[in-house]
């Protein structure tokens, strides 16, 4: 029988996208991408480490995740100039915004139709649209 280490996921991914695997990255890495597709801010995630007895400081946090997002890892969804969350799942997709709590859920990629887009400037192409629709309780 074969067990897995417990980061061996988190170091073949941290491999994979050509980052080095750190003790800090690693640990973070192990925290993000253990338990499936989610989205989370760099301070929820700060939360999480430190529950998790990590000693790391908010600015390694914003870092890190920004390499990640730099390494493909994830993608970074931003719901307005003061708030920024990071989602585990890079693959193509949208997201409803829910005001109230301020929670992110998937759209599927396939499920919002764009008719036309303005041409881009010149020298430029689209590289990807990301639609967020900001939900709110009725009523």
């Amino acid at each position: 029988m074969t067990s897995e280490r417990p980061f061996s996921d988190a170091l073949r991914r941290l491999r994979e996208a050509g980052l080095r695997p750190t003790r800090q990255r690693l640990a973070l890495a192990k925290l993000l991408f253990d338990g499936g597709d989610r989205h989370i801010t760099a301070e929820g995630l700060h939360e999480e480490a430190l529950g998790a007895s990590i000693r790391v400081s908010l600015a390694t946090i914003y870092n890190s995740l920004h390499q990640f997002t730099a390494a493909g890892m994830l993608r970074e969804v931003v719901v307005d100039s003061a708030r920024s969350y990071f989602d585990t799942n890079t693959e193509p997709h949208h997201h409803f915004f829910f005001e109230g709590t301020g929670d992110l859920a998937d759209i599927p990629g396939d499920a919002i139709g764009i008719t036309s887009l303005p041409a881009p400037p010149e020298g430029m192409q689209v590289s990807r649209v990301d639609v967020v629709i900001r939900v709110s309780k009725a009523g």
